[in-house]
């Protein structure tokens, strides 16, 4: 399964202290834990020995580093998963074999990623979804959420990428009912996805920001199958004569298991002075009118046969998506 190879966020880095943490990927169990370096590791949640929850044990010192202890008989497993130590044979030197299973895990952009399977070949995709405005220094980061949602995460990449349900899923803030028209705008399939420019929308608050309605130019970027990155210029007028303000906005998910995902949004904008509550709180808003749409939707996994669905040109970015999603041959979430 590829999905297996690319690299999903699972927490906020700043879950993962002092104790294991579980989590979920992909439909299976992992378990979160720091070593004494702070370094995160993230294994299958399953002692080797008699399959306990390892994210119900406790982290501990062991000969000046620290171990994952289960809590079923006390086995310790060092940071690179081998066992270390077996209370009930003190003398006992535990052979290589005796291991957690262990997979990838690294911090980026404010959250932890795990990949439960390196590249089956050496072509295959590596590295983390692109998001070029975490390395931008001119932009304020933050994030929002988790949102838990009872849906498939290609539904929520097809969600973020349409903008004909602007006037009435979010009516009075990111779109009106009367202003629903979407013009003509250019999408161009890339290796990661997709990349859809020239998009327009008239919306009576296009940002937290917002003192007045404008038209504001979006252009979307599916970097991974998972992932997609938005980025939004509204006219200076309406964000208070604030000349060259932009924001861009990283969609970051995990799918969990087929039919449910946990969402975060990863904002960059060049605004410093507002408080990061009402950025949050403005998502929140957002993402909340998204949500009970988003769980309705059936097939909750999302149709790749272009005939299962009815398509306008509107559409054309989500019809390319499914396309893309069919050719990388993904099938976690889809139908």
């Amino acid at each position: 399964m590829i999905e297996r190879q690319l690299w999903h966020p699972v927490v906020l880095a700043e879950e993962v202290a002092a104790t294991p943490l579980p989590a979920r990927l992909l439909g299976e169990n992992l378990v979160l834990w720091r070593d004494e370096a702070a370094r995160v590791h993230a294994w299958a949640d399953r002692c080797p020995h008699r399959g306990a929850q390892l994210s119900l044990g406790r982290v501990v010192d062991c000969n000046g580093a620290k171990a994952l202890e289960c809590p079923y008989h006390g086995w310790r497993f060092e940071a690179g998963g081998r066992c270390t130590h077996v209370p009930a044979l003190p003398g006992f030197v535990p052979p290589a074999t005796h291991r957690a299973v262990a997979h990838e895990a690294v911090e980026a952009q404010g959250l932890v990623w795990v990949r439960l399977e390196p590249p089956a070949e050496a072509a295959a995709p590596s590295a983390l979804p692109a998001f070029s405005a975490e390395d931008d220094a001119r932009m304020r980061k933050i994030s929002c959420g988790p949102y838990e949602v009872e849906t498939s995460a290609p539904r929520l990449v097809e969600n973020f990428l349409d903008m004909a349900h602007f006037g009435f899923v979010h009516e009075g803030w990111l779109g009106a009912r009367q202003m629903a028209v979407i013009d003509d705008y250019r999408v161009e399939a890339t290796p990661e996805g997709l990349r859809a420019t020239g998009c327009k929308a008239w919306q009576p608050r296009s940002t937290v920001h917002s003192t007045a309605p404008a038209q504001v130019e979006y252009a979307y970027e599916v970097t991974a199958p998972y992932a997609a990155v938005l980025t939004k210029v509204p006219e200076a007028a309406s964000v208070g004569g604030v000349d060259g303000y932009r924001e861009s906005i990283a969609l970051q998910i995990c799918p969990v298991d087929p039919e449910r995902s946990r969402v975060w949004f990863r904002f960059a904008t060049s605004d410093f002075e507002r408080d990061e509550a009402s950025v949050r709180a403005f998502q929140d808003t957002i993402f909340l009118q998204d949500r009970p749409v988003l769980e309705s939707q059936r097939p909750r996994a999302l149709p790749l046969d272009l005939r299962a669905e009815l398509h306008t040109v509107a559409d054309k970015a989500s019809s390319t998506y499914r396309r893309h999603l069919r050719m990388r041959g993904i099938t976690f979430g889809v139908c």
